[in-house]
């Protein structure tokens, strides 16, 4: 690529008033650890919302998106879209028992929601779990899209890109706390948008493309165009639509799209101001990343297809790509390097800040977990906020040093994708159902990380090997389904197994958060003068129906505009208004 003086203005620009951000933030960031956590639960919705939206505007998003849409189609994308239903429950579910419960991290939870030795294992065993090996993997495939991207875009090495993007997330997450993070990702986001939306309309101008009407109208596209799958082969569209929108989005966990919400999603809500801004925040964050940002992903890599039409011409382009980080993921990357001068310096700037925005995030989130949920509970629970702080500090450091080790050795963001959602397999019903239902305990949780962990290893190391149970290779979701049968019924059987947390435990979570009362009147019964909080659990089951018909029109109907169908477009739109003005006119009554 022939990146100018002003292009590496643009990016020096960028990366300056990152460091700015981190440095303004940072004497106030380090008063407390509340503070750098949570940014003195006084934020508003708008700058969470934002901030959440730029976490999941990752560089490895796109790329990942690019690779759906080669391999399968416009279609495919329902394995991440379908997260939109577990998004929506929990804005008018979870949000506000969220930020009622006044946890710091999502992990504090479980010492108060159920009690004992459990307890304090769940707490302990995740906080190292989720904030250090899961956290770093998740890191790890955001920096292998950095990878890539240096490598297509500049002609960087892999270690060459990692030092440049890790030093200055580093910095300033580490100086600015969450609230450096959030007001680096709300400068970020808009970055990343002018971006996307700028390349897309500059590819659709290129000479090999030549316009928005002739890329549909070609034969490598023609075919990969349509929102739903081909409901004439069941090993088309099981995979592609049945699975993701009738089992993955409640039953599988995976950052940003937890059922119940949890990890960063879930810090953002308890920063809050309050329950409102709380909803508020997770709703934008909704609107934003499933009907705004999609598009222009899905047409780069429509026009990917026209350019590089197969693995082997992307090899052909770059020879100086390793072979084991050649993918259709690729195809993004290399679709940016035929933008123009000082175009090419705003995309760079907007991928480094898709990149940054995530690994910010998911340090401070890590950070987290280890300060609070392993070091303050379990390590030296007498730590001043000082020691806090610098605990977190130095966390933040490591967990980018591991990531980017790991990053190393991985070669595609989808592969990492599969794997993740094998890993959380039949435990999201669990977190949709704790609040709700007296009857789980910590065993429960317990039990079914461990089943879909085993479950997990068998289906993606053992059986391939030893083949114990034949899975054709087109019918690859006949794992997701044993996963989940496996894990649930096991979790089930431990659940009535073993003794229930007392009822001391259960009344002082119940009062606290006071959710719908349905699932705990077997409690509530014992104590007659408890109150019993009925709810308005379905109507905000109804608003999440709503809510959801109302982005998944605004998606199509974008689309069906792009498609140049008139009439489809009007229809969705009308729809999309529709369910904004329910929302609008519901939202004072929700309490």
């Amino acid at each position: 690529m022939n990146v100018t003086a002003i292009d590496w203005g643009i990016i020096a620009a960028f990366f300056v008033i990152s460091l700015l951000i981190g440095l303004f933030t940072a004497k106030k960031a380090g008063s407390s650890a509340k503070e750098f956590f949570l940014s003195g639960r006084n934020m508003p919705w708008w700058l969470l919302g934002v901030s959440m939206v730029a976490t999941t505007f990752s560089a490895d998003t796109p790329n990942l998106v690019t690779d759906i849409v080669r391999k399968n189609g416009v279609a495919g994308n329902w394995a991440w879209w379908a997260f939109l239903l577990t998004g929506m429950l929990t804005v008018f579910v979870y949000a506000k028992l969220w930020r009622r419960s006044e946890v710091t991290t999502d992990l504090e939870f479980y010492e108060l929601r159920y009690s004992g030795k459990g307890a304090a294992f769940l707490r302990a065993f995740r906080a190292i779990y989720l904030g250090v090996f899961f956290n770093v993997v998740i890191m790890a495939t955001v920096s292998l899209a950095a990878i890539k991207i240096g490598g297509v875009m500049l002609g960087l090495s892999p270690i060459q890109t990692l030092l440049i993007a890790s030093i200055v997330t580093v910095i300033y997450s580490s100086l600015g706390g969450l609230k450096g993070v959030l007001l680096t990702d709300f400068f970020q986001f808009f970055i990343a948008m002018i971006g996307s939306f700028g390349a897309a309309y500059f590819i659709l101008d290129l000479p090999e493309i030549g316009s928005l009407n002739n890329l549909l109208a070609h034969e490598n596209v023609a075919d990969k165009l349509n929102f739903l799958p081909e409901f004439s082969d069941p090993n088309v569209y099981i995979p592609l639509f049945i699975m993701p929108i009738a089992i993955q989005w409640w039953a599988t966990w995976y950052p940003g799209a937890e059922p119940g919400g949890g990890g960063y999603i879930a810090q953002r809500m308890l920063s809050a101001k309050d329950e409102k801004n709380a909803m508020g925040a997770t709703l934008f964050f909704n609107i934003a990343h499933y009907a705004l940002r999609p598009w222009p992903w899905i047409l780069i890599a429509l026009s990917s297809l026209v350019i590089f039409p197969n693995i082997s011409d992307l090899q052909a382009a770059f020879p100086e790509i390793p072979v084991d980080k050649l993918g259709d993921d690729l195809a993004y990357s290399a679709m940016l390097t035929y933008l123009p001068t000082g175009l090419i310096g705003i995309v760079l700037a907007s991928l480094i800040a898709a990149v940054m925005s995530t690994l910010s995030t998911h340090l401070n989130w890590g950070s987290s977990y280890v300060v609070n949920d392993f070091y303050l509970r379990f390590i030296k629970p007498d730590a001043s906020d000082k020691q806090l702080v610098a605990v977190g500090r130095i966390s933040t450091v490591l967990l980018m040093t591991f990531s980017a080790i790991l990053a190393l050795a991985l070669s595609s963001a989808l592969d990492a994708f599969n794997i993740l959602l094998q890993i959380g397999a039949g435990t999201g019903l669990i977190f949709i159902l704790r609040w709700f239902w007296w009857r789980i305990n910590a065993y429960t949780e317990i039990s079914a990380m461990a089943i879909s962990f085993v479950v997990a290893i068998f289906f993606e190391v053992i059986n391939p090997k030893v083949n114990w149970i034949l899975i054709p290779e087109n019918q690859a979701y006949l794992k997701l389904i044993y996963s989940v049968s496996i894990t649930t019924v096991g979790w089930l059987i431990v659940t009535f197994i073993t003794q229930p947390e007392k009822d001391e435990v259960l009344l002082s979570f119940y009062r606290k958060v006071t959710p719908a009362a349905f699932g705990w009147k077997k409690v509530l019964d014992r104590y007659p003068a408890e109150k019993q909080v009925i709810g308005q659990l379905p109507k905000e089951i109804g608003l999440m129906v709503i809510g959801t018909i109302m982005i998944y029109s605004a998606l199509f109907s974008t689309g069906f505009f792009i498609y140049g169908n008139l009439l489809g477009g009007i229809i969705a739109g009308v729809i999309a208004v529709a369910g904004g003005f329910i929302l609008i006119k519901s939202w004072k009554s929700i309490h």
